[in-house]
């Protein structure tokens, strides 16, 4: 006669399938951890939504290009006048020396729950003109007194007050759009009639500009100077240069651009089309520090984790001790778990991802601890239960906040939690019998 101890456990009581239903159990989680992802994707997509919609409001972002000298010239395909009609095309000449100085005033703007940054910002423009002699062969005729300069601005709808400019002691006023698009889609014109004698050409503005998320330059100049500051602590230096020198601080941000026409892809002069010098634009992103989309959506990259650390732990608990914890309440363990993520993303909308991930793992951990101490009702699996859920969010919580090194410190601490699990599971007889 068999004793009790020697009673072969059905194969729905066995360890074995325990654990390939819990297994099941944890892919399935799958579904609502990428149900959570979509949602967190949505709300992010609203997010931009509204920032493009304070932008079209307020001002894009900008990109200043110019000033440009342009001078219309009449010319004739061949030597024969009396035969050809002449066809108009623009001289396009780059300043010789360019200096831009700006001061941006960023500003957090809402609507509802979701944020963007704009900016009011003052532009100062000097620089030369030096006029070269035209090397374009065939029958041609200079209108001087045609003659314009224009500013590339990519969304005019920024542009505050009055604008004029000081050429060569000549206060000339702006005047809306563009007398040709050759290498401007859109900015403002300043007619300016040109003496062929004089070869140097001085001119001087200052600009007052809105935009959004960020400001940038074309290097126009033979030499290109370009000296930005500001009070934003969150900058990101981007486009086709990077500043020279550069100063991030908790007061702000102030970088210098130098750069020559060896540097850029357009010559410093040319008659038509052909070439579009804000395509080589540089300048200064104003992010935003703190993306809290983003963070949501990397941690619920994790969601496996939890789930699957939480499941070996409680399996470690029922192995080394008399208790034994039905497969229901597993499987409200998980959905704990994944709440986790849907409440650590609507309270970022609202107070910000660091202090929501503290008060959403605060309440999950607390949940789960008070679920297993009315089940267990043993102070033991409780420390250890709290105890690992703690250990897996702050370690979660590095993860995301450490940028250059979190794939590296990812795998150290898995590879960590592989040597514990394999330690402890020398020490569990896994072949005992085990019921669900």
């Amino acid at each position: 006669m068999k004793t009790e101890t020697e009673i072969t456990p059905k194969w729905y009581e066995t360890l074995t399938f325990k654990m390939a239903l819990l297994g099941f159990m944890a892919i399935m989680f799958i579904v609502p951890l990428q149900l959570i992802m979509m949602v967190i994707r949505e709300r992010e997509s609203s997010s931009q939504n509204v920032r493009m919609e304070i932008a079209e409001q307020w001002g894009k972002r900008q990109i200043i290009s110019g000033p440009v000298l342009n001078i219309p010239v009449n010319i004739r395909p061949g030597n024969n006048e009396a035969n050809f009609e002449p066809v108009m095309k623009i001289w396009h000449i780059m300043p010789e020396e360019l200096s831009v100085a700006g001061r941006v005033d960023p500003e957090i703007r809402y609507k509802g729950i979701y944020e963007t940054v704009i900016y009011d910002a003052a532009i100062l423009l000097e620089g030369r003109f030096e006029i070269p002699t035209m090397g374009y062969p065939g029958n041609y005729e200079i209108l001087w007194k045609d003659a314009y300069l224009t500013l590339g601005i990519s969304d005019n709808r920024g542009l505050k007050d009055r604008i004029s400019v000081n050429f060569n002691d000549q206060s000339i006023n702006a005047e809306p759009g563009l007398e040709d698009h050759d290498i401007f889609e859109s900015g403002i014109s300043f007619p300016s009639s040109i003496d062929p004698e004089t070869g140097t050409w001085l001119f001087s503005t200052d600009i007052g500009i809105r935009g959004s998320s960020g400001i940038f330059f074309s290097p126009v100049g033979k030499s290109t100077r370009v000296n930005l500051s500001s009070e934003w602590v969150a900058p990101s230096f981007q486009g086709n240069f990077l500043p020279q020198t550069r100063n991030v601080d908790d007061t702000g941000f102030s970088a210098e651009w130098i750069i020559t026409n060896l540097n850029r892809n357009f010559p410093q002069e040319w008659i038509g089309s052909g070439y579009s010098p804000d395509k080589e634009s540089f300048g200064a992103e104003l992010i935003l520090e703190v993306d809290h989309y983003q963070k949501s959506e990397r941690s619920v990259k994790y969601g496996m984790l939890f789930i699957a650390f939480t499941f070996l732990v409680l399996l470690y608990i029922e192995l080394s001790s008399d208790k034994r914890i039905h497969i229901f309440n597993y499987f409200l363990v998980s959905i704990a778990l994944v709440l986790f993520f849907s409440l650590l993303n609507s309270l970022s909308e609202h107070i910000g991802f660091n202090p929501a991930y503290l008060i959403s793992s605060v309440a999950t951990i607390s949940l789960i601890t008070l679920f297993t101490r009315s089940l267990l009702k043993e102070r033991k699996p409780i420390i250890i239960v709290s105890g690992m859920l703690t250990v897996l969010y702050i370690f979660i919580f590095i993860l995301l906040v450490l940028n250059q090194f979190s794939y590296l410190a990812g795998n150290i601490g898995l590879f960590v939690a592989l040597a514990a699990i394999m330690r402890l599971s020398t020490k569990t007889d896994l072949f005992r019998k085990s019921q669900i």
